[in-house]
């Protein structure tokens, strides 16, 4: 059964920012020092038109960020040794990833997390535990 892009959302993206899918599978990165959780969510993705693999520390992030080209990232932000921000801006300021959309996906609620952020770090906030009927529908807003 696919999964739906037409749901709404009461999250809505924080940045116009668009990847370019070009006919491939959109591939999603799902990071999460709750391994199981991580590899949970990257599974139930990975169907249809999206490709989605989990790593579960923000080194992890930035390192797959380069070699993989994730279109997406879900990011956890409360990780040890490279918390998410750190990891979204190490991303961000490197070429090969600055263009990749990056989503909060946290326990922290919405205003914590814009509370740190100091620039453009990210493009998006899902609460953990959001259905994930809807984290899909938001994920497909940003691909173009």
């Amino acid at each position: 059964m696919p999964l739906s892009k037409d749901i709404h959302l009461p999250y809505q993206p924080w940045t116009d920012r668009r990847v370019t899918v070009d006919g491939d599978r959109l591939r999603v990165l799902v990071v999460n020092d709750n391994d199981d959780a991580a590899v949970a969510m990257a599974t139930y993705l990975s169907v249809d038109e999206i490709e989605a693999r989990a790593v579960f520390r923000g080194v992890q992030a930035i390192a797959t960020g380069r070699t993989w080209a994730p279109h997406i990232i879900f990011m956890d932000i409360s990780m040890p040794e490279c918390n998410g921000f750190e990891a979204a801006r190490a991303l961000r300021s490197d070429p090969s990833t600055g263009a990749v959309a990056i989503v909060a996906h946290t326990a922290l609620d919405e205003a914590e997390v814009r509370r740190h952020v100091s620039g453009s770090e990210f493009d998006g906030y899902v609460h953990k535990g959001w259905p994930l009927e809807r984290l899909v529908a938001l994920l497909w807003r940003f691909a173009a």
